[in-house]
C-alpha cells in the first residue's frame, strides 16, 4: 500500500477523471490543437505563444518537485522574453491552489521553463499548469516522495526510445497504469543519428523522420531533436501523469560516449568533442525536468532519492563524468592473429580503468552508508551482470547457435565430439560487451564491496541493450551480492534482427544456457519494467507491447520475478 491508497476516497475518482481527460487529449495528437485538451484553453489567434511540447515534472523530494514546460513563440524572433505563470493544485480542475508563482524564459534557454516548486506535502499527488500571454498549458499530475512509513513503492523503468524506429506505445501503456510513484528513464531518451542513420527503415512510412536530418553536433541540433521527441503525444502523456527521474546514457551525446570522446566522433570532421559534449549537456538540462545537484557543474547528475524506508534510489552516471575509453578486443591480437588472453583479462580488471570515477564512488558509499532503507536501488545505464560468453564464441571460432548445438550434442553423444570442440566446451569464458561493466570490472567490484561492507540489499536497474534480462550478481569470489533487472527498449530493435529465422523463445533460452548468471531473457519485444518494492520483497514485472509500427497495440506482462532481502536471499526467485 502506498500513501495515495490511504488518501480520502475522492482521490481515486480524481485520478480516474484526470486519466480520462489525458486519454482524450492524447488521441488528438501532437500539435497546436492538442493544448486545448486536458483542461487548457483554446489558442487565441492573437496570442504570441503556444504550448506545443506539453508539461513534465521530475526529481521529486518530500516537499518539492521540478515542473517543466516550453512556450513556443508563434513568430520565432519574438517575443524576446516570455513571462510565465504557474500553479499547483490538489485537484485536476485546478480549483484548490496550494502553490503559485511566476518566472520568465527566452531564447537563451530555448524558451524552456523549469520551476522548483516547494512547500508541498510528502506522498501527495498534485496537479499543475502554466500560462503565458493568456494561453494555458495542458495540466500535469505529479507526486512528492513519500513519508518514511510508506509500505510500498512502484517505479516504471524505461530506456532506448528511438523516434524513427517506431511509435512510443510503451510510454502510452505506462501512462495508463495506476499507482506509479515515479518513472525512471535510465538513458537514450533521444538518439543523435542523422535521418538516414540507425533503425530508420520505417521512419518515412510512420511519419517519424528525424529532425534535424543531420547528425547532432551543435546546441541547436540537440534542441531541435528534443523538441521533435517532445511533440510525441505518448511521451507527453507519460510526462503529464507522473514525475520522471532521469539520467543520460550515450545517445544523448554520441554512440559509446566516454569522458573525452565517442566511438564515432572524429575531431577532424566534427570539431572538438568537448564542444559537442557541452552542447548536449546544456540541451539535456533545458529539456529534461532534472534538478542539477551543482549548477556550476552541469555534467554532474548523479543523485539520490529516498522513498521512505522502503528504498533509496541512487541514479548513477556510468557514461560521462568518470568513464575511461572502452577497450577493443581487436587490440589484443598480435601479428600472427593470436589473441593475448592474459593481457586482455589484466586490462579489463585494471584498477586504473574507471566506469564511475573516484568522486562518484565515494559519493555512492556515503549515500549507501547513511541510508536506512530496506533496498538500495541503482538506477543506471548499462548491464552490471557478468555477461561473459564461452571463449570460442567470444573469439569468433563459432557462433552462439553452433556452440549451443555443440553443447547439446556433447550431452547426448560425447563420442561424436572432436578434440578441438572438447577444448571449446572446457574453456573459460570471456567478456566481449566492453561498453558495459564487464569492461570495467574493478569499479564493479568496488560497488559490490560497498554493498557487502554495509550489509545492504542491492537491486540494479539497467537498460542500453534493447532486450530484457534478469541476472544474479556475484562478486569476483563468487559471492551473491544482489540482482539485476534490465529493461527492453521503448522502440529500438533488439536481438530479433540477428536471428530472423529463429523462434525468439529459442533464442532467449539459448542465451540463458550460454551465460551462467543469466536467469531470464526476452530478446524480441519492446517494453518497460514496473518495479514494486516493499519491506518484504522487490518484484519486477516486465511489460511488453506487441508492436511499435501501429497505434493499435496490445500490452501484457511477460514475466515477473522477485528478490527477498537479507543474507541467504538477495537472489532471483519466482513470484
Amino acid at each position: 500500500m502506498n500513501d495515495e491508497a490511504t488518501s480520502p476516497p475522492q482521490a481515486g475518482t480524481t485520478r480516474r477523471r484526470f486519466m480520462r481527460q489525458l486519454g482524450s487529449t492524447a488521441l488528438i495528437g501532437a500539435g497546436a490543437l492538442a493544448v486545448a485538451g486536458c483542461g487548457s484553453t483554446a489558442v487565441d489567434d492573437g496570442a504570441t505563444v503556444i504550448f506545443l511540447h506539453g508539461v513534465a515534472s521530475g526529481d521529486p523530494l518530500l516537499d518539492r518537485v521540478i515542473l517543466w514546460t516550453r512556450v513556443t513563440p508563434r513568430h520565432p524572433s519574438e517575443p524576446d522574453q516570455v513571462d510565465v505563470r504557474w500553479q499547483m493544485a490538489t485537484d485536476p480542475a485546478m480549483q484548490h491552489i496550494v502553490a503559485a508563482g511566476s518566472t520568465s524564459t527566452s531564447q537563451q534557454q530555448d524558451y524552456t521553463v523549469k520551476v522548483d516548486a516547494a512547500g508541498l506535502l510528502p506522498g501527495r499527488s498534485y496537479y499543475y499548469q502554466f500560462a503565458a500571454d493568456g494561453v494555458k498549458s495542458p495540466i500535469g499530475r505529479t507526486k512528492t516522495l513519500p513519508r518514511p512509513e510508506v509500505r510500498q513503492v512502484r517505479l516504471a523503468v524505461f530506456t532506448c526510445a528511438n523516434y524513427p524506429a517506431g511509435y512510443f506505445n510503451v510510454y502510452a501503456d505506462a501512462a495508463k497504469q495506476d499507482g506509479i510513484d515515479a518513472a525512471l528513464h535510465i538513458g537514450d531518451y533521444i538518439y543523435e543519428y542523422e535521418a538516414t542513420g540507425y533503425a530508420c527503415s520505417h521512419a518515412v512510412k510512420l511519419g517519424r523522420v528525424s529532425e534535424p536530418r543531420e547528425l547532432l553536433l551543435g546546441l541547436s541540433d540537440y534542441r531541435r531533436r528534443y523538441g521533435q521527441y517532445r511533440t510525441d503525444p505518448d511521451l507527453q502523456a507519460l510526462h503529464a501523469t507522473m514525475p520522471v527521474i532521469a539520467v543520460w546514457d550515450d545517445h544523448e551525446f554520441a554512440d559509446d560516449t566516454w569522458r573525452e570522446g565517442s566511438v564515432d566522433h572524429r575531431d577532424n570532421l566534427f570539431g572538438p568533442f568537448s564542444l559537442r559534449r557541452a552542447a548536449a549537456v546544456r540541451a539535456y538540462h533545458e529539456w529534461m525536468p532534472i534538478r542539477a545537484p551543482d549548477p556550476q557543474r552541469p555534467d554532474l547528475i548523479y543523485r539520490s532519492f529516498d522513498f521512505g524506508t522502503v528504498l533509496s534510489l541512487h541514479m548513477l552516471d556510468t557514461r560521462l563524468i568518470g568513464r575511461d575509453q572502452q577497450l577493443k578486443m581487436s587490440s589484443y591480437y598480435n601479428e600472427d592473429e593470436e589473441f593475448d588472453e592474459e593481457k586482455f583479462k589484466h586490462d579489463v580488471n585494471s584498477p586504473h580503468r574507471h566506469m564511475m570515477g573516484d568522486e562518484q564512488i565515494a559519493w555512492l558509499e556515503a549515500q549507501v552508508k547513511k541510508s536506512t532503507a530496506r533496498w538500495q536501488v541503482l538506477g543506471q545505464q548499462v548491464l552490471m551482470a557478468r555477461m561473459e560468453y564461452p571463449t570460442a564464441v567470444a573469439l569468433g571460432d563459432c557462433n552462439c547457435t553452433q556452440y549451443a548445438a555443440l553443447k547439446e550434442r556433447a550431452s547426448k553423444d560425447p563420442a561424436s565430439i572432436g578434440a578441438e570442440q572438447k577444448e571449446w566446451l572446457s574453456d573459460t569464458t570471456l567478456p566481449c560487451y566492453l561498453d558495459s561493466w564487464d569492461g570495467y570490472q574493478h569499479d564493479r567490484e568496488l560497488v559490490f564491496s560497498i554493498m557487502q561492507r554495509h550489509r545492504k540489499n542491492m537491486v540494479v536497474l539497467a537498460g542500453d541493450t534493447h532486450n530484457a534480462w534478469a541476472s544474479d550478481l556475484h562478486d569476483a569470489a563468487g559471492r551473491q551480492v544482489g540482482v539485476e533487472f534490465a529493461t527492453s527498449s521503448v522502440s529500438s530493435p533488439g536481438m530479433e534482427g540477428m536471428y530472423p529465422d529463429r523462434d525468439p523463445e529459442d533464442v532467449a533460452a539459448m542465451m540463458v544456457g550460454l551465460i551462467e548468471p543469466l536467469y531470464y531473457a526476452q530478446t524480441s519485444k519492446r517494453g518497460y519494467m514496473i518495479v514494486t518494492a516493499s519491506h518484504e520483497q522487490t518484484r519486477c514485472d516486465w511489460r511488453f507491447v506487441d508492436t511499435v509500427y501501429s497505434h493499435d497495440y496490445t500490452a501484457d506482462t511477460g514475466r515477473s520475478l522477485r528478490v527477498l532481502p537479507g543474507p541467504g536471499n538477495r537472489k532471483l526467485a519466482e513470484c
